[in-house]
């Protein structure tokens, strides 16, 4: 790797905002702050409020490193303001990061590149009327594959606001537990085997995790929480299908345009069928995250991924 600094720009590390995964967000931009201190970057922490624009001319801030998690972090409003203000930026452009944070979306231009995803249903809340109040109970959707079911918000990540149900008699309640993270809901087939997560950089796979969470399935409280999830680097599948695994990562991340470092989630059902659940566009950067346990098992320790990251998006700039 590069000796020095990749950019002599003053770099801003975005963190924080306003989103679910605010206290994550915290923790990766404190690591990613700390590794560019040590490497001689002119860097400063800012966290992302409502000032955002008026702290980024203050502090003179000419290049964007995002470590947002979630909502306008990752849904390509942040990326708009930053292009609006001709500040480059590490991760994928406006358009990929909203494709990506759209669960919806994004299993729909999957699929239409070719590439296999978990059988799935949406249902949007009512629009309100007049009286404030919903026109109408959300209509259920026809939904034609078995039970269990993973009840989950189209537009949030960390596996905010997921639900497993398993009686049918449920759904409409979770459903409506759900609408509090947004309009729609996305109710999916549980696919109950192995889970690997494959990490990209640039134009390559650098590898995957398989994760096996001591709780019901990889949650909030499983991915944050130090003890309640074993990793295995490497997977342990046969070697074809982790390179096939790997080769439809990097597909995910071309078909939704991403750049930088993504992460891809897949999933293997019992017959080890695999299936791409979801692509993050900003994976997180903390001491319990994924991209930089993949990163090391590859070589690259967690400064040289940041460096990587940087030089990524110095370069598309």
């Amino acid at each position: 790797m590069t000796k020095g600094p990749v950019t002599a720009k003053k770099t801003g590390i975005l963190m924080g905002g306003v989103s679910a995964e605010r206290d994550v967000s915290v923790r990766s931009g404190l690591a990613i702050y700390q590794a560019l201190q040590e490497l001689g970057y002119n860097c400063a922490v800012i966290d992302v409020g409502k000032d955002i624009v008026n702290v980024l001319k203050k502090e003179k801030v000419r290049f964007a490193f995002l470590a947002l998690h979630g909502g306008m972090g990752e849904n390509g409003a942040i990326q708009g303001m930053l292009e609006v203000l001709g500040i480059p930026y590490t991760g994928s452009g406006v358009l990929a990061s909203a494709l990506a944070m759209d669960k919806e979306v994004s299993k729909k231009v999957l699929a239409y590149h070719g590439l296999p995803v978990v059988p799935f249903a949406v249902v949007s809340r009512p629009a309100k009327g007049k009286s404030k109040k919903a026109v109408a109970e959300p209509a259920l959707p026809e939904i034609d594959f078995p039970l269990p079911w993973v009840v989950k918000p189209a537009a949030e990540g960390s596996s905010i606001g997921v639900s497993i149900i398993k009686d049918k008699a449920m759904l409409a309640a979770t459903i409506e537990k759900t609408f509090s993270h947004g309009r729609r809901v996305i109710i999916e087939k549980f696919i109950g085997g192995k889970e690997v997560h494959i990490g990209i950089l640039g134009s390559r796979a650098l590898g995957g995790v398989e994760v096996r969470p001591t709780l019901e399935f990889y949650n909030y409280e499983a991915k944050y929480t130090s003890g309640l999830t074993e990793y295995i680097i490497p997977p342990q599948i046969e070697e074809p299908l982790y390179e096939k695994l790997r080769d439809m990562a990097m597909q995910a991340h071309s078909a939704l345009g991403c750049s930088g470092a993504t992460r891809v989630d897949l999933k293997l059902d019992e017959s080890s069928n695999p299936y791409v659940l979801e692509v993050n566009t900003l994976p997180g950067m903390t001491a319990t995250s994924l991209l930089p346990k993949i990163a090391k098992s590859a070589g690259l320790s967690f400064k040289d991924l940041i460096e990587e990251i940087i030089r990524i998006a110095v370069k598309e700039a």
